[in-house]
């Protein structure tokens, strides 16, 4: 891997309490300092295409998300993203050949302690070295096939669909 292109959607991975508003809001993407304060032996750009909760995400979101990846060099492509639509926006980077597009995102805000966004995050990053190209979903320690896997919202995990 030359070097590892970060897209970043905004979703719980980024989220910050605001106080002051006593709700969560999308923040800054975290992923680069994530992987700086792991001290990752290989190289990165990030790109920040949009700053959303995955529910408010949109189709045209999607092709923006697309198109992004697409005009890039880069043919390994780790994509942040909230949980709730993340399979919906691998399904449209489907169209994209020859590029190996790992999709990840947190439960928890990678802020929290107990986040789960650093374990994801490490999953994907192995994920995109060793898959061939296609798009996939890094998730709860299991690489999924985004044509065979939901998020189950009441049990807050990822599961295989029958």
């Amino acid at each position: 891997m030359e070097q590892l292109l970060i897209v970043t959607t905004g979703g719980t991975i980024d989220k910050v309490y605001f106080d002051d508003k006593s709700d969560y809001q999308v923040g800054e993407p975290q992923i680069g300092r994530i992987l700086e304060e792991l001290g990752v032996a290989f190289r990165f750009s990030v790109i920040p295409i949009i700053r959303k909760d995955s529910l408010h995400i949109s189709r045209e979101d999607r092709e923006l998300v697309r198109a992004a990846i697409a005009a890039q060099d880069a043919r390994h492509v780790l994509v942040t993203h909230g949980t709730d639509s993340m399979v919906e926006t691998a399904q449209v980077l489907s169209s994209i050949a020859d590029k190996t597009i790992v999709l990840t995102g947190a439960l928890n805000p990678a802020r929290f302690r107990g986040s789960d966004a650093e374990f994801n995050i490490g999953t994907a990053v192995g994920a995109v070295q060793s898959l061939p190209p296609g798009v996939y979903i890094a998730m709860n320690g299991r690489v999924w096939d985004p044509a065979k896997v939901r998020k189950n919202v009441a049990a807050n995990r990822f599961e295989a669909v029958d």
